[in-house]
């Protein structure tokens, strides 16, 4: 561990080199003093068994004094409220209370009923798709198919979707998008969603917005900005994620063609496949910040109170103390136990419905296109800068 903080990958849009990154430092220790792009000193777990010790120790909680990224500092008070008020930023009670409020619309069961739907909606995405010789895969199918799946779950109107994608993407950026950046789509989106439950409230629908709304209203379990933080989270984790889940997985299956060919020959590989690709470049650089409610020893480190801490997943999921050959995508392997979903009381919620998304659209991508391949050097690819996310910012590919 240094006593100086150290660069940390997440302004790094080249995938190679974030990756290179995070193997720098997970081999100089799994504990490391970093700066975030605010400057604020923060602590970044590369170790899979110091990270899944973090995530599992009730001393590391969720505070507002850790939502550096977020930009408490520069967002308007009434709209850092509406951000900061979610299961994903509360501890136990709040946090049992306000989960245990959707956790029954992601039951195993419940998320399986959904897959004629969203299979429905991947065949009509890739029937449009199949007109181009190219197209860019972000743009085409990885968001709009998750997108258009939260959206109906919820009971959200997809008729400002293009609005609501900019705005999500400059807040999961945070600070690095800018501070103006930051302000206006913060803004513009707490704006939104108090205008979706306002309708909800006026007009509820058999949906689970209007399911909450009834809640907060009926039983006053929910405050407003509780409301509000619930239907940013859900609408943002339940898209942004799954985005990158299916452009990072088909990144990784088009730049090794031994596995893309392995699976094209074995398709009962799938559900495998999947948690090797999530293991292998997830969806998200390092989980959501924590804080030290007082001093944790990690990995041989004592981190002070007061704190922020990160577990840095792409680090993690690729330490070869828990992998072996770590680095090298597998899709053979059948115990995979990633970090990509987190760990702990703060595993995502939406986990079953990522992995079938993960598997339906990837699945009939590469059945439907054969010839599938990237239309630009693999180098060429950049992806989004950010604390959070790991994800492109397009993927240009040939599909005749």
């Amino acid at each position: 561990m240094t006593e100086t903080p150290l660069a940390a990958p997440f302004a790094i849009t080249d995938g190679s080199a974030r990756h290179a990154r995070y193997a720098q430092l997970a081999a100089a220790g799994p504990v490391h003093r970093i700066a975030l792009p605010t400057g604020e000193p923060a602590w970044l777990i590369t170790g899979y068994a110091e990270a899944r010790q973090a995530l599992n120790d009730p001393r590391l909680i969720r505070s507002d004094a850790a939502l550096a990224n977020l930009g408490r500092d520069l967002l308007p008070p009434e709209v850092f409220a509406a951000f900061s008020h979610s299961m994903l930023n509360s501890n136990p009670p709040d946090h049992t209370r306000l989960r245990r409020l959707v956790t029954a619309a992601f039951t195993r069961r419940r998320v399986e009923q959904l897959a004629p739907r969203v299979q429905e909606i991947t065949d009509d995405l890739l029937d449009t798709m199949a007109n181009a010789e190219q197209v860019d895969l972000i743009d085409s199918f990885a968001y709009p198919l998750p997108i258009t799946v939260i959206c109906e779950l919820l009971g959200v109107p997809t008729g400002r979707r293009m609005e609501f994608r900019e705005w999500s993407s400059v807040v999961v950026t945070g600070v690095l998008a800018g501070p103006d950046a930051l302000v206006a789509a913060g803004t513009a989106m707490v704006g939104y969603l108090r205008e979706l439950v306002d309708a909800k409230r006026a007009a509820p629908t058999d949906d689970l917005l209007s399911a909450l709304v009834a809640v907060r209203d009926g039983q006053d379990r929910l405050s407003e900005d509780e409301l509000i933080s619930m239907v940013f989270l859900l609408l943002v984790a339940g898209h942004e994620t799954t985005v990158n889940l299916i452009g990072n997985g088909i990144r990784a299956l088009l730049t090794h063609p031994e596995q893309l060919a392995l699976l094209r020959a074995q398709p009962h590989r799938l559900p495998d496949a999947i948690e090797e690709l999530l293991r292998f470049d997830g969806p998200l650089q390092v989980t959501p910040f924590r804080w030290t409610a007082e001093a944790v020893d990690i990995g041989g480190v004592t981190i002070p109170a007061g704190e922020i801490v990160l577990a840095g997943l792409l680090a993690a999921n690729r330490d070869p103390a828990c992998t072996a050959r770590a680095a090298a995508l597998d899709i053979t392997r059948t115990d995979n136990p990633h970090l990509a979903f987190g760990h702990g009381i703060h595993h995502c919620l939406g986990v079953t419905l990522a992995r079938l998304e993960g598997r339906i659209a990837l699945g009939t991508l590469l059945a439907r296109f054969p010839r599938l391949r990237l239309a630009v050097p693999a180098q060429q690819l950049t992806w989004r800068p950010g604390v959070l996310m790991n994800g492109l910012a397009a993927l240009p590919v040939s599909i005749d």
